[in-house]
């Protein structure tokens, strides 16, 4: 069987590079001077197989925005397993054990990007909504507004980027990543990429910027990612964009939650048609890329205040994470019954009033509805959440939300 065990740098470091190269995350040895750096600034687990580490968990600390507070995240930045060691349920196990280790240590809530739907349900993760992804033609922008000379940025100001990424504009659903040493990692592993911005700050601080990649002369070039203070700022950079334009014929950027691309591009039913059969064809395509879940109950309900209507139940969460979890895990996921308030002072603990209704659901599907990303009455037709239709109307009422998003910071 094998052993669930933290990353030791002297055992494992070559293994982890070697299961990196398997799976095409290195792909030169330039990417693979970068691995040690990420392993050890990041929280890695691995499952070791015969004497060698075959499968890597790693996660790190962030901020996610809940309305206006902050809640303590674990964002799960890396999951790998190697060519001999599939099937085996590694994968879920060295996660798991990495997100048990995270929630004993006050973690509320835990984020990731996923491959594929299905298998981080399986530890208790819900998808997030629909995210844009818009492919246009810079030159087919309509914004008209002059923009300033940029900067030019290079992978050596990690620190700047980094802090502008923590100081950019966050809505629902945003968050933020420590340590700044992670994003020097990503910014050297991205071999053909530019970065333009501007230091407005009031010592010189970057205020805005984007990072795209810069693998062919006339594009696609996808942006990875973006910051900005306020709204005007976003469109000196959409400006900027639109002046490269005449060499760069197809950007690809994740829409923010809070604007509609659509409105600031020219004729984009007719351009989807025309470049239809091409490589730079545009589209708005929208698909649930990221998943959340909720790890400690009582403190993300503490920190929820709502403007609806209260509503008060008892919970019955099932939490599946407790399965993968060793019999010495530190924590063993969330699932028993609770009595939940919804409202402008939130509220969970556990026990059960009869003179309540109920509601039933997993983890994953509680946590999908707490964040508004679809209402109660519709989880209950499509994921695991069940209670009395009038209980469910009362949620949809209560839990009015705007859509939540990580736009500008994918990992």
């Amino acid at each position: 069987m094998a052993i669930i065990r933290p990353y030791d740098a002297e055992r494992d470091q070559d293994a982890i590079i070697r299961v990196w190269r398997e799976v095409h995350w290195i792909t030169s040895d330039e990417q693979a001077k970068w691995a040690p750096q990420f392993m050890e600034k990041a929280r890695t687990d691995v499952a070791e197989v015969n004497g060698e580490a075959e499968c890597q968990a790693s996660s790190t600390d962030g901020t996610f925005r809940y309305l206006e507070e902050d809640l303590t995240m674990s964002a799960i930045v890396g999951v790998t397993t190697s060519r001999i060691a599939r099937k085996q349920r590694l994968a879920q196990r060295v996660t798991a054990h990495r997100i048990a280790q995270d929630a004993a240590n006050g973690v509320e809530i835990c984020t990731l990007t996923m491959f594929e739907q299905g298998f981080y349900d399986l530890m208790g993760f819900g998808t997030g909504p629909y995210g844009h992804r818009v492919r246009f033609d810079p030159a087919d922008l309509t914004i008209d507004r002059p923009f300033r000379v940029p900067r030019r940025l290079k992978a050596d100001d990690w620190k700047m980027i980094h802090a502008a990424m923590i100081n950019r504009r966050l809505t629902h659903g945003g968050c933020r990543l420590y340590p700044a040493e992670l994003l020097q990692v990503e910014l050297n592993h991205a071999e053909k990429s530019f970065l333009l911005g501007y230091c407005d700050g009031p010592g010189g601080e970057l205020t805005h910027f984007f990072w795209a990649s810069d693998h062919e002369e006339h594009g696609p070039s996808y942006v990875y990612m973006m910051a900005y203070q306020d709204h005007d700022q976003f469109l000196e950079l959409l400006a900027l964009m639109r002046s490269l334009g005449d060499q760069i014929r197809l950007f690809q950027m994740v829409e923010p939650p809070d604007v509609q691309l659509q409105d600031l591009i020219k004729q984009p039913f007719r351009a989807r048609m025309v470049s239809e059969k091409g490589s730079f064809n545009t589209l708005i395509r929208g698909d649930g890329y990221w998943q959340a879940r909720i790890c400690d109950l009582e403190a993300c309900m503490a920190k929820t205040r709502l403007d609806g209507p209260t509503a008060r139940f008892n919970l019955v969460l099932t939490d599946p994470i407790e399965k993968y979890l060793d019999g010495d895990a530190p924590w063993r996921g969330l699932s028993g019954e609770y009595v939940v308030t919804l409202g402008l002072e939130s509220s969970a603990g556990p026990g059960a009033d009869p003179a309540l209704p109920t509601l039933t659901a997993s983890v994953g599907a509680f946590t999908r509805m707490w964040l508004g990303v679809r209402p109660a009455t519709g989880l209950a037709v499509t994921d695991d959440l069940d209670g009395p239709p009038e209980l469910l109307s009362a949620l949809d009422r209560t839990l009015r939300l705007p859509v939540p998003g990580l736009c500008g910071w994918e990992y």
